[in-house]
């Protein structure tokens, strides 16, 4: 039995990596809908290595019959068509930030806590967390379950195709210009991100922090354990693809480096590279297209009672979105789904 499964957002970066996810993991669908708005009716988009499909226009569409719907189009159209969908009988797993805190909705990570799939009967929606979000508790996972993490400090060195499109194509034309001496406009980034990086993504809040560095908090609360205190700096870089962290974690109990290592190496979706020689680590650039998160300079911290300091790296558009939600799709269909429509 197949399933028919509609890709909303499907000319964005996410919605593209969505369904070539889909189509290396042989998704067992007998139909995929790609979806956008009116102004991207028509553009073909591919499935798979062979696979063309026609783009269909999300306001007319009817999503009746239709099994699962992977949303990557922005909050705001989410916050419109995600329960429409839903309310058709079809199960919502949304990347955008419109649902992650509602209390009614699941924030999932299949590694972290697939048993919260369950709980996508209230509203028929799943929420998919942020993407530096997601990469950190695949790595603090295991070492929580290990010694119970007190606190955690972070700075993440996030890429560009975070925000998107043309934020990439602004890192791209600001990088150029430089060479040829052009003026520097600045559209999507409120400075320069060429041979730069911003401290600041998203919009301030009043106590100075962004909402980015929020959602890494109170995300991080709800899908690991509400205990947790996070302290996070969320930072742009200039990299097109690829999202690093820096953690500092503190726990209730003592944890050596090496009892670290051992438990992040047998943990699911982690890959540890953790060499103290030249090249003996994973930057942005080498995990492209990879769907490991990849934890490197694992090292203890005198500086604090029973801490611990370690290097994050993902591609933020696979594991930080689309391979995650398609994850979530997997365990959906293999748990509460079994028989399709």
């Amino acid at each position: 039995m197949g399933y028919k499964v509609a890709v909303v957002g499907a000319t964005g970066n996410v919605g593209r990596e969505i369904l070539s996810t889909l189509a290396e993991r042989e998704f067992p669908a007998t139909e995929v809908v790609p979806l956008a708005s009116s102004r991207s009716t028509g553009i073909e988009v591919s499935y798979g290595e062979d696979d063309v499909l026609k783009v269909r226009d999300l306001d007319g569409f009817d999503f009746k019959g239709c099994d699962i719907a992977l949303f990557s189009p922005g909050a705001k159209v989410s916050a419109v068509h995600a329960p429409r969908a839903a309310a058709a009988g079809c199960v919502v797993i949304d990347n955008t930030s419109q649902f992650r805190m509602d209390p009614e909705v699941p924030l999932v990570v299949p590694e972290v806590n697939p048993q919260d799939i369950a709980g996508y009967t209230r509203r028929n929606i799943i929420a998919n967390p942020n993407c530096s979000t997601i990469q950190m508790v695949v790595a603090l996972k295991p070492l929580h379950d290990l010694a119970r993490i007190k606190r955690v400090v972070v700075a993440t060195y996030q890429s560009v195709s975070g925000a998107g499109k043309e934020a990439m194509d602004e890192l791209f034309t600001q990088t150029r210009g430089i060479y040829v001496n052009d003026p520097i406009k600045n559209e999507r980034f409120t400075k320069q991100i060429a041979f730069n990086v911003i401290p600041h993504i998203d919009v301030f809040l009043d106590d100075g922090s962004t909402k980015e560095e929020w959602k890494m908090v109170v995300e991080t609360k709800k899908i690991l354990d509400p205990s947790i205190t996070v302290s996070a700096t969320c930072v742009r870089v200039p990299v097109f693809i690829g999202h690093a962290e820096a953690v500092n974690l503190e726990f209730e109990s003592p944890i050596s480096a090496d009892e670290a290592r051992t438990a992040l190496r047998e943990a699911p979706g982690v890959t540890v590279i953790d060499h103290r020689v030249d090249e003996g680590y994973v930057t942005p650039a080498e995990c492209v297209g990879e769907d490991a998160v990849f934890v490197s300079r694992l090292r203890e911290d005198p500086t604090v009672p029973d801490g611990l300091s370690l290097w994050v790296v993902s591609d933020n558009l696979r594991k930080g979105a689309a391979l995650n939600a398609v994850q979530i799709a997997e365990h959906l269909i293999k748990d509460y789904l079994p028989g399709g429509r």
